[in-house]
């Protein structure tokens, strides 16, 4: 009984935050976890420059729509969901994730959310549990699951490491240079590939 467990930002969309910083020409938002591995720590300093350029919600969703998925993905999401049950575990909130789920076919995603004041403002963020996609890589394999995990970033690797087999995926040269025990891919086709064998 297996079951895969991908990242979405850089493994199956671009980084929203990449995105958003380029549409309101703020480059401070292009961090991500690639850069800081301290998520809450990233999060809360993202919420204060939002809040000093009296930037919401709204904006940001404004650019989500504009946001397609990365080439191939959504065919290389599709193949693998006619193999295997597949989820989503993504540190990014329901609020950004909806638009982005519409355009891959509406895969199962867990994720985070925001907290928003009625003026759009961000106010804080709500984690569904701590270490979310360790945790359930945990939780699904306490069920009778073998987990195949594959992501790009820092918050990715304990779900990786904790799997049966798990991938890197487009990730940094420092990535790779810290954990060369991990196979890395820059193609679908052969991240593919090495899912199928270990089904």
């Amino acid at each position: 009984m297996n079951i895969v467990c991908l990242d979405l930002e850089g493994v199956l969309v671009p980084e929203i935050w990449i995105a958003f910083s380029q549409a309101s020409g703020i480059p401070e938002l292009k961090r991500t976890t690639r850069d800081e591995p301290d998520y809450d720590k990233l999060m809360k300093w993202r919420i204060g420059i939002l809040k000093e350029h009296g930037l919401g919600l709204k904006e940001i969703q404004d650019t989500i729509r504009t946001i397609d998925p990365l080439p191939g993905a959504k065919e290389f999401l599709d193949e693998l969901r006619s193999l295997t049950q597949v989820i989503i575990i993504s540190d990014t909130f329901t609020q950004f994730a909806t638009p982005l789920m519409e355009k891959l076919g509406w895969p199962t995603i867990f994720c985070n959310s925001l907290e928003v004041a009625e003026s759009g403002e961000i106010t804080g963020f709500k984690m569904r549990i701590e270490n979310s996609k360790l945790t359930t890589v945990k939780a699904l394999q306490s069920i009778g699951y073998d987990t195949i995990a594959s992501g790009d970033s820092y918050n990715d690797l304990a779900m990786i490491e904790a799997s049966k087999s798990g991938y890197l995926f487009r990730t940094t040269d420092k990535i790779k240079a810290d954990y060369p025990h991990l196979q890395a891919f820059e193609e679908y086709g052969d991240l593919l590939a090495a899912i199928k064998k270990d089904l």
